[in-house]
């Protein structure tokens, strides 16, 4: 499968990638940790089959110092021990973001409680809105047919700020 189009080499695609991206950044300079918000990225990815994605989180991750052993096991957090109760609150909270049409109710109240319990106002805003972007990054790049495993760590820092 070739790529169906590239945003970044498109006037408008250029535009709307490099906003998408300064969003991303109010995430990122949050408190909400960073080990956090990959391990999440990445279970969002992964539930989504973008592949771009899993690739990108997996060595910005890695790249952070994240281990292989929790990484491998993200897809299988529920059944993991390395995992603490705030990141599997966080990753439940991914995970029922992103099945929305799997689930009449979204959200559980049982999984807001536990987000509620591990983190505070201004870290629930950044889980909110990164549960929302990654969703939005996966479906662009599946529907443009970006592929995985060409992703070199940083490889945007410079082209969005």
């Amino acid at each position: 499968m070739d790529a169906g189009f590239n945003l970044f080499e498109n006037e408008i695609g250029a535009q709307f990638a490099k906003r998408f991206a300064n969003a991303g950044l109010v995430v990122q300079r949050s408190s909400l940790s960073r080990t956090t918000q990959e391990l999440v990225s990445l279970r969002a990815s992964q539930i989504n089959g973008c592949g771009w994605c899993i690739d990108m989180h997996t060595k910005e991750a890695a790249a952070a110092g994240e281990s292989a052993v929790r990484l491998h096991l993200v897809a299988a957090w529920r059944e993991a021990t390395v995992f603490t109760e705030a990141e599997r609150a966080a990753l439940a909270f991914a995970e029922e973001g992103t099945r929305l049409a799997d689930a009449a109710e979204g959200v559980t109240d049982e999984t807001w409680a536990g987000v509620r319990k591990h983190y505070d106002d201004n870290q629930v805003a950044a889980l909110l809105a990164l549960v929302a972007l990654i969703n939005a990054a996966n479906r662009l790049a599946v529907i443009a047919h970006q592929r995985g495993g060409s992703y070199e760590v940083g490889m945007f820092d410079a082209a969005m700020n």
